[in-house]
C-alpha cells in the first residue's frame, strides 16, 4: 500500500498543447494518479486540448489551468508528453519556455519523452545534458549541445527522458520513483560516436512506417476545416503584419 501512495501530497504539472500523443499523456498520468499524486494539465489555452494517435485525431483532455494562471512554485514536478505537434507549439511559446526554465532552475524533476525534449532545447537547457528522445529528434538535441543516448530511459540529475511509446513500460516504471525523489536507478551506459552521443539511426522505425501505411485517410470534414483555417489565416496575414499589427508596406 505504501508503494501505491508514494506520490501522496505531490502536485505534478503536465505541460501539453493540442496534438499531444495520447498514450504519452494518459498512461503516465494514470500511473501518477494511482500513486496518489495531484495532477494538473497546464496548457496555452483554456478548455479542452486534442490528442492524436500518430496523425489521427484522438480524444480531448480538460485543461486545468493556462500558463498565465500558474507558477512552477505551485508544483513539485513537471511532465512534458510528446507527439509531433504538441512540443512544436509549446517551444514557440515564450511563456512555456520560461515555465520550463524556472522548473529547471529550481532543480525540480522534469520528465519528458518522444518529441517532448524539443521544448527543453528551445528553452536553452540542453547543453551538456545526457538525454534521449524520439530518434528523429537526435540531431536537434545534439546540435543544441546535448549528449544523446539511444537508450529506453536516461536520467541526468533532475531530468528523466525516454524515446517514446515503444519504451512506455520502462519510462513509467522509472517515473513514479523519480518524482518521489528516490535514489537514481537509471544509469547512462556506453555511448560512442561524436561528442559522446550515440550515432544516428540507419533506418526509421518499421512499426511507425507500417502504422502510417494502414491508417485511414482524413475525413472530408477534416479536409474542409483545414482548408478553412488556411484561408482564414492567409486573409488575416494579408491585412495585418506577421505579428498581428497593420501591414505598413503600402502606408507611404
Amino acid at each position: 500500500m505504501e508503494v501505491m501512495h508514494q506520490l501522496k501530497g505531490k502536485r505534478i504539472a503536465v505541460l501539453a498543447a493540442d496534438g499531444f500523443e495520447k498514450v504519452e499523456l494518459t498512461v503516465p498520468v494514470t500511473a501518477l494518479r494511482l500513486s496518489r499524486a495531484e495532477v494538473d494539465v497546464i496548457s496555452l489555452r483554456a478548455g479542452h486540448i486534442r490528442g492524436v494517435n500518430l496523425h489521427e485525431p484522438a480524444s480531448r483532455v480538460k485543461v486545468d489551468h493556462t500558463l498565465s494562471d500558474v507558477s512552477p512554485q505551485d508544483y513539485d514536478a513537471l511532465l512534458i508528453p510528446g507527439g509531433f505537434i504538441n512540443p512544436d507549439l509549446l517551444r514557440q511559446s515564450a511563456a512555456a519556455r520560461e515555465f520550463v526554465r524556472n522548473f529547471d532552475a529550481s532543480a525540480k524533476p522534469i520528465a519528458t519523452l518522444c518529441h517532448g525534449p524539443w521544448v527543453l532545447a528551445s528553452a536553452g537547457l540542453t547543453a551538456g545534458r545526457q538525454m534521449t528522445s524520439w530518434p528523429g529528434v537526435r540531431d536537434d538535441l545534439v546540435n543544441a549541445g546535448a549528449i544523446w543516448l539511444d537508450q529506453p530511459v536516461v536520467r541526468d540529475g533532475n531530468w528523466l527522458t525516454s524515446r517514446g511509446p515503444q519504451d512506455m513500460v520502462p519510462f513509467v516504471r522509472e517515473l513514479v520513483p523519480f518524482f518521489a525523489g528516490q535514489a537514481h536507478t537509471v544509469a547512462a551506459e556506453g555511448t560512442g560516436g561524436a561528442c559522446g552521443s550515440s550515432p544516428q539511426r540507419e533506418t526509421p522505425p518499421q512499426p511507425v512506417l507500417q502504422a502510417m501505411k494502414w491508417l485511414p485517410r482524413p475525413s472530408l470534414r477534416t479536409l474542409v476545416l483545414i482548408g478553412a483555417f488556411a484561408v482564414f489565416y492567409a486573409a488575416r496575414n494579408r491585412n495585418h503584419g506577421p505579428r498581428g499589427g497593420p501591414d505598413r508596406r503600402h502606408a507611404e
